[in-house]
């Protein structure tokens, strides 16, 4: 644990798929502002960015984030039709080992947990030893989407599910200031109910689409594509469906966890217009996340003053 001579500060990042881009802005606001947090809980891409934080890795991440383009963001995308996961997630991992095979959790400086979920019997598994490329893989392992990740004899997969913004890790690990960072719901817009939505006309079919012959390579990485990122009329393809489903339950799971065991400070990035997919779209992501961060800095220096006094 690195001594700083004032209270310890726990940084709870949540889950948000694209959005956890965002991630890397409040950190970069955080350091730059001198409010390095010292204790890190993350879940899904909150673990990852959390991680190239303890490891001095946030600019790489930075530096691969603003370089994704859609094609290649699908260039990292090996599908695994056969398998429990749509994507492999391979070559996500090479990336990731590239840049942090050599990390053990428990080696780290700062004390650091990536919370996944254990299949079967939903138990919320808080990975604080060991590799550290296990524990992401295992901690954004969304359900359908990546396969579930191994570790000790227990299946895992992605922590959102519940434990959506770590703060009772935080607690747990003794930090005295928390500060959550929330990419699941904006402010307002969210959790609504709609009355009386009686069916007033038909639903519009969504028209199928042609099955393709297995020599038509191109047709077949076009299809692909389509299910990734949605179709060109706005239906959305099979992955955004997973993942906003993921989202809207890990909104609803995220606010019952955070009325029970509220952080001290919350960061709210506005990241609704950046789709669960949008992994290209990192650099308004992350001007997002600098902005909503530089509005809570002096509450958080406040807090700081409070309890160092």
């Amino acid at each position: 644990m690195v001594s700083t001579g004032r209270p310890t500060i726990g940084l709870a990042l949540g889950g948000g798929a694209a959005r956890g881009w965002a991630h890397i802005g409040v950190l970069k606001s955080l350091v730059s502002a001198g409010l390095m947090p010292d204790i890190v809980a993350g879940t899904s891409m909150g673990a990852v960015a959390g991680a190239c934080y303890v490891t001095g890795k946030l600019d790489t991440l930075e530096d691969f984030a603003m370089s994704l383009t859609r094609r290649r963001l699908f260039g990292f995308l090996d599908f695994n039709f056969g398998g429990s996961g749509l994507i492999s997630g391979q070559r996500l991992s090479a990336r990731l080992e590239h840049h942090l095979q050599q990390f053990e959790i428990e080696r780290l400086d700062r004390k650091f947990v990536a919370v996944a979920t254990e299949l079967g019997t939903g138990h919320e598994v808080w990975l604080n030893k060991g590799s550290l490329v296990h524990a992401l893989r295992a901690s954004f392992a969304l359900p359908g989407i990546f396969r579930p990740v191994q570790i000790n004899g227990r299946w895992l997969i992605d922590g959102a599910l519940v434990n959506p913004i770590p703060v009772s890790v935080c607690r747990a690990l003794g930090a005295r200031i928390v500060i959550a960072v929330n990419l699941s719901s904006d402010p307002f817009g969210r959790g609504g109910v709609i009355h009386d939505h009686g069916i007033l006309s038909e639903p519009v079919p969504i028209a199928e689409e042609a099955e393709l012959p297995g020599s038509n390579g191109r047709a077949a990485v076009h299809l692909l594509h389509r299910q990734i990122f949605g179709r060109s009329d706005g239906a959305p393809g099979i992955s955004a469906v997973m993942m906003d489903a993921i989202n809207i339950t890990q909104d609803r799971i995220a606010r019952s966890r955070l009325a029970g065991d509220p952080p001290d400070i919350t960061i709210v990035p506005k990241t609704g217009p950046i789709g669960l997919f949008e992994f290209h779209r990192a650099y308004e992501a992350i001007e997002i996340g600098i902005k909503a961060a530089e509005k809570q800095i002096d509450e958080i220096k406040s807090a700081v003053r409070s309890l160092g006094s």
